[in-house]
């Protein structure tokens, strides 16, 4: 979905960041999933769905999270919501550890932390009405709304663009777009501080996914709401997000504003992410594909890669990439990336040259366009940093050209 088609929301100013004081901080945070077998259940390996993650989400900005499927991000918004327990790391609401509260500890929170769940079809309860679904939240939480439960969901659902008339229906009778607006209404119901929106139009027709993300926007505005949007089309995530974290096999390998990943992204899993969107523009049906197209599959998460996890598919991995795990560094203010080559800044390693078979057969999967626009990119980003004055430096000619290393 284009952002013409994803509606009115205007552009936010770089020079006035949004955010205030922290109020999710995630330090370390893991889930492995164990894998047993035979008679005795005896576990023989773990799924390493999120391995190790660390971010801040600020009071009023939203945080977008994109990567290919299985790349842990439906687990990540499960465990800072706290319906999955993690397995080692720390997750802190508002300065209060609650990475391994009860339900008993986590029923008073769950009043500021909501989720939207990604399948409208599933998350609602085919045997209950509308208004007990969206008015199950007060009951739960003991909370009298003033004017009754009645009025209050009728009032949401008005709010979302729904019917208050469609009180004693049931979820049957309603489209996708309209069933997930009811998910919308559900997870407000308490007024909450921090929405995880698990793809929440990733299910819907590409119409009724402008309506949606409108509505999300709207309600950000309104209500004072912190969202971290968990999403796959990176149309929608550049229209809605303040700051985006890029994730491949369990890993943030980068994380920056809206506008410097989408004018010079760092890491080149991300460079690839941003060649698959496409261009609505008519001019260009009959133009050259310059899309970025991976070798091979994502790796097992039961065994991933040693080192960097994207080294197996990189056009621009060496040997360190397969012996050291590059952290998550910010290179640029505002954008941190891990990775040891990255685009469009210094050579991280710069003794390291030599390109990995994989990563000599991996190069011709991408195009000469590509590389050259890389190149001018880099050239921008170089003039851009020497008049601001920040000591950092343009990429160097062989990263630039990550074919000139085979010779």
């Amino acid at each position: 979905m284009s952002d013409e088609k994803a509606g009115t929301k205007p552009a936010q100013s770089e020079s006035n960041p949004v955010g205030g004081e922290v109020m999710l901080k995630v330090t370390g945070l893991q889930k492995h999933f164990p894998i047993k077998k035979g008679l005795l259940q005896r576990q023989v390996g773990a799924v390493h769905a999120v391995d190790g993650l660390d971010f801040e989400v600020r009071s009023g900005e939203t945080l977008g999270v994109v990567g290919e499927s299985g790349c842990g991000k439906s687990t990540m918004g499960r465990l800072i919501t706290r319906l999955l327990e993690p397995t080692a790391g720390k997750v802190e609401f508002q300065g209060q550890d609650i990475t391994h509260l009860g339900v008993s500890g986590m029923r008073p929170l769950r009043r500021d932390v909501q989720m939207i769940f990604q399948d409208p079809y599933s998350s609602l309860n085919p045997r209950h009405t509308i208004g007990t679904i969206i008015g199950a939240p007060f009951k739960l939480q003991g909370v009298e709304p003033e004017g009754g439960v009645k009025k209050e969901v009728q009032r949401l659902l008005s709010v979302v663009g729904l019917n208050p008339e469609h009180y004693n229906r049931y979820p049957h009778e309603f489209s996708g777009g309209q069933r997930q607006r009811i998910g919308i209404a559900r997870a407000l119901a308490l007024k909450p501080k921090l929405v995880v929106a698990d793809e929440p139009v990733s299910a819907l027709d590409v119409s009724i996914q402008a309506q949606v993300v409108n509505l999300l926007d709207d309600l950000q505005e309104e209500l004072g709401l912190t969202y971290v949007i968990i999403a796959h089309d990176l149309s929608v995530v550049r229209h809605v997000s303040d700051r985006i974290a890029v994730m491949y096999l369990g890993k943030i390998v980068e994380l920056a504003d809206r506008e410097s990943l989408y004018r010079a992204p760092m890491h080149p899993y991300t460079k690839a992410l941003m060649s698959a969107v496409p261009i609505p523009d008519p001019r260009r049906r009959n133009a050259k594909s310059e899309r970025i197209l991976l070798k091979g599959d994502v790796p097992s998460p039961i065994s991933p890669p040693s080192g960097c996890r994207f080294h197996t598919r990189c056009w621009k991995a060496t040997k360190i990439c397969t012996t050291t795990e590059p952290k998550l560094t910010e290179l640029k203010p505002g954008q941190q990336v891990a990775c040891h080559h990255p685009e469009n800044f210094e050579d991280q390693a710069p003794q390291d040259t030599v390109l990995l078979t994989a990563a000599k057969e991996a190069s011709e999967l991408v195009a000469a366009e590509v590389l050259a626009e890389s190149a001018q990119t880099s050239a921008a980003v170089a003039a851009e940093v020497s008049e601001t004055g920040t000591p950092a430096k343009a990429e160097s000619p062989e990263d630039q050209e990550p074919t000139d290393k085979q010779s």
